[in-house]
């Protein structure tokens, strides 16, 4: 058995300048920045949406602009399995993560859990 959820929105920006990207999406969606000395990388600015129980982030990519989706989850080959048996299938391992495709073309990640609730309002999978 293991649970997964959704974990939030990442904002991939193909930009030199990811401080005017994270304040533009930080305005338009009426979120405060984390200060950025508390960021865990240069790459990444997160949105501060305890409120909602979702990460929102915008981080700096090398491919096309795009929005993906997370899901975390306390056991990320288990959950992979699932997604495979709906019909994703695997694109990459990255750290510790795995981006997967749907079967509509989107991409997304399963990610180790986000949320401080994530114990609470995870979805159970056997």
């Amino acid at each position: 058995m293991h649970r997964s959820r959704l974990a939030g929105f990442i904002i991939d920006c193909k930009t030199d300048n990811l401080e005017q990207a994270a304040q533009f999406w930080s305005a338009a969606l009426g979120y405060e920045l984390r200060p950025k000395n508390e960021e865990p990388s240069p790459l990444y600015r997160c949105m501060q949406t305890d409120e909602l129980g979702l990460h929102v982030e915008v981080q700096t990519v090398q491919h096309d602009s795009r929005v993906h989706l997370d899901i975390e989850t306390d056991d990320i080959e288990a959950e992979a399995q699932r997604l495979e048996a709906l019909g994703a299938r695997r694109v990459e391992k990255v750290h510790t993560w795995i981006v997967m495709e749907a079967p509509t073309g989107q991409r997304f990640c399963i990610v180790r859990p986000q949320n401080k609730n994530f114990a609470a309002t995870a979805n159970q999978w056997k």
